[in-house]
C-alpha cells in the first residue's frame, strides 16, 4: 500500500535531538544471503515508504517469521532477488534490515536508484502503524541523513508524523506524463533534413556524450549546439546524432526528436530512440534530475505512442564497440524497467 513518495525539505533539521533506531540485522531476523549487486549512489535524494499489510505483529520473532516468509515469496515468487525495501519498520517499534544502506531496493520504478525504500508492516488491517513505529521511522531517516546516506535538501521526515500520510486513500501525487523538453528552437538547432524514423520505436539506447556535462540550461543550450556542429561538420552526420539529450539541468533537449531518424548506433538508428546524458560518466553517475529527466522521458514515450510498451532498453556498449554510456550511469540503468544486457 503506497503512502507517500517522497518528502521535500522546507527547514533546516536538528539532528542532534534524534536517537539512533534499533536495526535488527539480517543475520538477526534469519534472512536468506543477499545476493542483490546494484549499488545506491549515496546520498540518495528521496525517501519513498509503503505500508505492507498481511503481516500482523507484535514482537520480535513473530515479525521475523514474517520477513523470512516475505523475503521467500519476494525470491520465488515475483523474482526479485530480495526483499524490496531497503528497511522495513515493524509495528514492534524495532527496524529491520532489508537490503540495507548499500544496495538499490525494488519498490518503486524510476525511484530504486535514488532512494531509500521503507516498509511498515505488523499493524492490523485498515490500522495506521504504531507511535512506536513511527517514531522508530523518524529516528532511522535522522540517522541516515546524519550519517550521509541520505541528503537533508530532499527530504522532510517530520511529515511521518501527519497520520493522514498513512491513510490508505490519500492520493498519490501524480506522476506527469512528459518532461519539459526544450525544443530545437530554443536552443537554436540548424535546420535539416533527414530520413524518417520508423514509429514507434522498440528500443532505447542510453548513451552519454563524453564531453563536458551542464548544471544550467543555458550552458546545455550551448553544449547541444556545439554537438550537433560536430556531428555534422565533423563526423558528417545528417544532424545530431540523438533522438534527445539530457542535462544536469533536468532539461530534456529535443535532438531530432521522435519522428527523425538517429545516428547514434548503428542497427538501431531507425528503430531505437537514443537518450543521451551530457556529459561523461564513467566514474560518477549523473545526478537525480537527470536520471528522473530521462525516466520521464521513456514514460511519456510510451504514453504518445512513439515507444512499444514492451520496448528494451540497453547501454550504448551492450549494442556496439563502446564505453558510453560509463560504468557509472549503466550500473543505474541496468536497474530500470526492459533493460536487456
Amino acid at each position: 500500500m503506497r503512502m507517500l513518495l517522497w518528502f521535500l525539505v522546507l527547514s533546516a533539521l536538528d539532528l542532534a535531538a534524534w536517537g539512533v533506531p534499533t536495526i535488527v540485522s539480517r543475520k538477526e531476523w534469519g534472512a536468506r544471503s543477499l545476493t542483490c549487486r546494484a549499488q545506491l549512489t549515496r546520498p540518495v535524494a528521496y525517501v519513498i515508504t509503503d505500508q505492507i499489510t498481511g503481516m500482523e505483529c507484535e514482537e520480535q520473532n513473530a515479525c521475523s517469521q514474517k520477513l523470512r516468509g516475505l523475503q521467500s515469496r519476494s525470491v520465488y515468487t515475483k523474482g526479485w532477488c530480495d526483499v524490496a525495501y531497503n528497511f522495513l519498520v515493524g509495528n514492534d517499534g524495532r527496524v529491520y534490515e532489508g537490503v540495507g544502506w548499500n544496495i538499490q531496493g525494488m519498490h518503486t520504478q524510476g525511484y530504486n536508484n535514488i532512494s531509500l525504500g521503507l516498509a511498515f508492516f505488523g499493524n492490523n488491517l485498515g490500522s495506521s502503524p504504531s507511535p512506536t513505529a513511527l517514531s522508530a521511522a523518524e529516528d532511522l531517516i535522522f540517522y541516515a541523513i546524519k550519517n550521509g546516506h541520505l541528503s537533508p535538501r530532499y527530504i522532510q521526515p517530520l511529515l511521518l508524523k501527519a497520520e493522514s500520510c498513512l491513510v490508505p486513500h490519500q492520493p498519490l501525487m501524480p506522476r506527469k506524463a512528459c518532461p519539459n523538453i526544450i525544443t530545437r528552437s530554443a536552443w537554436e538547432a540548424r535546420q535539416t533534413h533527414c530520413p524518417t524514423m520508423s514509429l514507434p520505436a522498440k528500443y532505447v539506447v542510453i548513451i552519454h556524450t563524453a564531453g563536458a556535462t551542464c548544471n544550467v540550461s543555458m550552458d546545455c543550450r550551448i553544449r547541444v549546439r556545439d554537438i550537433q556542429s560536430y556531428h555534422i561538420d565533423a563526423k558528417d552526420f545528417c544532424d545530431i546524432g540523438y533522438h534527445f539529450l539530457v542535462g544536469q539541468d533536468g532539461g530534456v533537449y529535443e535532438g531530432v526528436g521522435w519522428h527523425t531518424e538517429g545516428s547514434h548506433t548503428y542497427g538501431y538508428n531507425d528503430i531505437g530512440l537514443g537518450i543521451a546524458f551530457i556529459g561523461n560518466f564513467v566514474e560518477k553517475p549523473p545526478n537525480a534530475a537527470a536520471l528522473e529527466a530521462a525516466q520521464s522521458l521513456i514514460h511519456c514515450s510510451v504514453v504518445k505512442g512513439y515507444l512499444v510498451p514492451n520496448y528494451l532498453l540497453v547501454g550504448h556498449s551492450d549494442v556496439t564497440d563502446i564505453l558510453s554510456p560509463g560504468r557509472a550511469l549503466y550500473n543505474i540503468i541496468k536497474t530500470w524497467p526492459h533493460f536487456r544486457q
